[in-house]
């Protein structure tokens, strides 16, 4: 009978052995993994229920805090006496008649100041004075001095004149007075200039509403005015004089124009 070699029998059995040990260790990591995951597993369990326990616990207190607040606020509310409340609302009825009688006391003052103001008179009683004051209201003129007219307004026809010996026209009138004379302004305004005309010799020039000004020449002084001074009708702006050197061979008077936004005008057409 045949029987194999001793040496192949025992290399068959070393392998044997070989493979049973990898399989023990194999076995023996799984069951040592298992066991590693369920205690670690626990742990994070524990530790997630310790946080909610704390979460909790914290919440309670808050809301705790809040109620005790709460409950103080209303005892302390309800803890007022009868006489507190209706203290209280007495003080505030007595604030709100304060309030209703400074109301009144203002209203009656109001009333009082608008009947102030609707009772006030206008400073010139004469309505025609007031309305000259709107500058967009023409005014109206009078003679500036009592006197007979020497040589009248003439934009048309000719005029011979004594002083430069020729015929001109003449853009103003000429009232005869005597040196001295007085002379008053013919409607409200302001004293725009006061000047020593070349041609007609001392000069006031008089700005009026709605673009009128009137020129009083031939003067002898105007110490009674100064430039931007308003002047109202008929007061002295004045005297008469001699100093107008294109008229001074006429007997003395007064060089009266009316001039409409620069342009001469007939005075004649304005002069009431």
């Amino acid at each position: 009978m045949n029987r194999k070699p001793r040496k192949n029998l025992d290399s068959g059995r070393a392998k044997n052995y070989n493979m049973y040990i990898t399989m023990g260790i194999v076995i023996i990591a799984v069951i040592a993994f298992f066991v590693a995951y369920n205690i670690y597993g626990k742990k994070i369990v524990e530790q997630a229920k310790v946080t909610n326990v704390e979460r909790s616990s914290n919440l309670q207190s808050n809301l705790n805090t809040i109620n005790n607040n709460e409950i103080s606020e209303v005892s302390s509310s309800m803890g007022r006496t009868v006489n507190e409340i209706e203290n209280s609302i007495n003080s505030e009825n007595s604030n709100s008649e304060k309030i209703a009688i400074n109301t009144s006391i203002v209203e009656e003052n109001v009333v009082a100041e608008r009947n102030k103001t609707s009772t006030v008179e206008p400073k010139n009683s004469n309505d025609k004075e007031v309305e000259e004051e709107r500058t967009d209201v023409p005014p109206t003129f009078m003679a500036p001095i009592e006197g007979e007219i020497i040589k009248d307004y003439s934009s048309d026809n000719l005029i011979y004149s004594n002083t430069l010996e020729e015929w001109t026209t003449h853009l103003g009138i000429d009232y005869a007075a005597e040196k001295t004379s007085i002379v008053k302004a013919s409607a409200n305004g302001t004293v725009k200039t006061i000047k020593n005309d070349p041609r007609y010799g001392l000069t006031v020039v008089l700005e009026h509403s709605d673009g009128f000004t009137s020129m009083y020449s031939n003067l002898l002084s105007t110490e009674f005015i100064e430039v931007g001074e308003k002047v109202t009708k008929g007061q002295t702006i004045a005297t008469v004089g001699n100093t107008a050197t294109f008229e001074i061979a006429d007997e003395t008077h007064l060089h009266f124009e009316i001039l409409k936004d620069g342009n001469n005008v007939n005075p004649n057409l304005y002069i009431k």
